[in-house]
């Protein structure tokens, strides 16, 4: 009879409750399909006392997740602790050295990490999953991986933060400005303890990364990486985008150029027909484009605890079957240490001003955008007060560095009321 896999699991929050859940619920049927029992042996968290809703008594307890990871009657090591650094660094690198296989949910971890554990893991013979640091319960690793194995991947793209996805939807279906929603979505816990870390695009920036690594085979580069969050993006924006048949979402773009691996994550506009665009609240896509499939749309539940447990159990299974890959598809010293892009690819734009209301005003702007080698595409001027006016702008396709030299050649001409807003508008 075969063996059971036996699983160490630090960490008891959202996602480690919903693990055990699953392991308790379907005990039989994990083992009907893996071949084997998983049986879970001790569990880590900071307190022992705490009601978490779920039967505990069965396992032994750890207080320190690295005594956890060097435990010599468990196989897999869980990490759901989270953080780029500190305990779960420590455990991850001691479950490894002790001969562990490790599943985790720690795109942090990994987008800053990833590398050097990639190589830690293969010298000892053993495996990284991280399904559910990605998108929660979509299996875009798995289908990248295994699925995809077959295809040059041209471009990853996606919305990958559900909490911003949420409240740009709710901005559009209340009008409601930012500072409403953003209040709304923390007192629903929708948003991490540091909120910048959701809307600041780091944590979705994070994620790219990672799928980045994967789709085009290079070395994690989450430092190189263009972020901007969804901080500056305003009800005017969110009403005149759809005005034009625009939806603003918080977007990932990955893609290697001749210019270098380009990866962005931004706010941009994209068609409201999209699929993109019709994904509404705390959903996630990605769209994976290969030259042998083409397009391909992976939609779901991207966060809470029965899709990334969901995740973390997937990674599990193919643990208890014998399936194992390396961490990002082909072995760490494959990886190739790609430049960052010179520069984005050139893009349409929308651009939100006020003017002064004065007679030539709009003719500066123009002539500031021409400078700078920038056409415009269509341009509306909404109703104004006896002082100001706001004008809209579309582009026709420019680089971004391009669009900065106008913006600063705007400024000086003395005709702006505040600064503008820029978004860039992305082909899908």
């Amino acid at each position: 009879m075969p063996t059971p896999l036996r699983l160490g699991i630090a960490g008891l929050g959202t996602v480690g409750t919903g693990v055990v859940k699953i392991v308790q619920r379907h005990a039989d049927l994990l083992e009907s399909r893996c071949g084997r029992r998983v049986d879970i042996i001790a569990v880590s968290a900071r307190t022992r006392d705490k009601d978490r809703g779920v039967r505990l008594g069965d396992y032994e307890w750890e207080d320190d997740p690295v005594a956890l990871a060097r435990r010599d009657d468990i196989d897999v090591f869980l990490e759901l602790i989270g953080g780029s650094e500190g305990s779960a660094k420590a455990a991850v690198e001691a479950a490894l050295e002790s001969g562990k296989d490790v599943v985790t949910a720690n795109k942090a971890l990994l987008a800053l990490h990833g590398q050097a554990l990639a190589e830690t893991a293969e010298a000892n013979g053993k495996v990284i999953r991280f399904e559910a640091a990605v998108a929660g319960g979509i299996p875009v690793i798995k289908s990248l991986t295994e699925s995809l194995a077959g295809n040059e991947i041209k471009r990853v793209i996606g919305v990958m933060n559900g909490t911003c996805n949420y409240i740009l939807t709710r901005m559009q279906d209340a009008s409601l400005p930012y500072e409403d929603v953003f209040d709304e979505a923390l007192k629903l816990g929708f948003l991490e303890a540091d909120p910048t870390l959701d809307v600041g695009g780091i944590d979705a920036g994070h994620k790219l990364a990672l799928l980045a690594s994967i789709a085009f085979g290079t070395q994690v580069n989450f430092a190189d990486m263009e972020i901007e969050g969804i901080e500056q993006i305003r009800i005017e924006d969110i009403e005149q985008a759809a005005d034009m048949g625009y939806r603003i979402k918080l977007l990932g773009v990955a893609q290697l150029t001749a210019r270098g691996l380009e990866q962005r994550m931004s706010p941009c506009l994209v068609p409201a027909t999209s699929p993109l665009g019709l994904l509404d609240g705390a959903t996630n896509m990605v769209v994976l484009e290969g030259d042998s499939v083409g397009t391909i749309s992976l939609r779901g539940a991207g966060a809470g605890e029965g899709p990334t447990a969901s995740a973390v159990m997937g990674d599990v299974a193919d643990l208890a079957r014998g399936f194992r890959l390396p961490t990002f598809g082909q072995p760490a010293e494959s990886l190739r240490a790609e430049q960052p892009a010179s520069s984005a690819t050139p893009a349409p734009f929308y651009l939100r001003m006020t003017l002064r209301d004065r007679p030539g005003a709009l003719a500066k702007i123009a002539t500031a955008l021409g400078e700078a080698g920038i056409s415009i595409d269509r341009m509306r001027q909404y109703s104004h007060s006896a002082s100001d006016a706001p004008v809209l702008i579309v582009t026709h396709k420019a680089q971004r560095r391009d669009l900065s030299l106008a913006i600063e050649g705007m400024k000086a001409t003395g005709v702006l009321v505040g600064d503008p807003v820029a978004i860039r508008i992305e082909d899908l």
